[in-house]
């Protein structure tokens, strides 16, 4: 399945995504199986002619519990998003057009138990102010396993693309056709300095 993007007319995130501040307005959990049929109708509804399927969203549940998430206000599902989290291999991959982001080979993927070398925005759907969400999702995001990746996204429509740029993400060059990129501050090194200088606290740090 392609990225979906569907943005909110009424509220713009003006924050890059990792200077996000949590909300506790928006519940967000990893997704569980019983939701997954709400989340794909969801994204029917949202996002005219998408093509997402409760055995293709099983499927990637299946193979790593950390790549969906449910928004969710008063118990009342609102929308979710998924993650592609790939390995090195993957990562390469995904600039160089070498993968099949609507069915990617399970070596492209990182492991549950591994560490993820880049992160990409598979799916996002949501109704209203449920986008504030995204700021929840980050925080989870910058576990150990994710830290070390960035985001990178293909907006399908105007307002995913305005969302994007909204929270810093930007285009990149890369044999990827629309591929969007958000480098991880941590990660934003000045030319010339060795990564050495920077201890394990001081990266911790730059988190919060």
């Amino acid at each position: 399945m392609d990225s979906i993007f569907r943005g909110t007319g009424d509220f713009v995130l003006r924050h890059e995504l990792d200077r996000l501040s949590p909300t506790p307005a928006i519940s967000v959990r990893l997704a569980t199986r019983r939701q997954l049929a709400d989340l794909v109708a969801i994204a029917r509804r949202e996002v005219p002619g998408v093509s997402v399927s409760e055995v293709g969203l099983d499927q990637f549940l299946g193979g790593d519990p950390e790549s969906i998430f449910a928004f969710e206000r008063a118990g009342k599902l609102l929308g979710g998003i998924a993650f592609l989290h790939l390995n090195c291999r993957g990562h390469d991959a995904l600039l160089l057009d070498d993968i099949d982001l609507k069915d990617p080979s399970r070596e492209f993927l990182a492991r549950p138990d591994e560490e993820v070398s880049a992160i990409y925005v598979w799916a996002l759907a949501c109704r209203g102010r449920a986008v504030v969400g995204l700021a929840n999702v980050a925080e989870y995001l910058r576990k150990l396993r994710f830290i070390g990746a960035d985001f990178f996204a293909q907006p399908s429509t105007t307002a995913g693309r305005d969302l994007l740029v909204a929270i810093g993400f930007r285009p990149i060059p890369s044999f990827q056709p629309g591929l969007w990129h958000y480098q991880r501050p941590w990660n934003r090194l000045p030319p010339n300095m060795p990564a050495s200088i920077f201890s394990t606290g001081s990266i911790a740090d730059a988190r919060h």
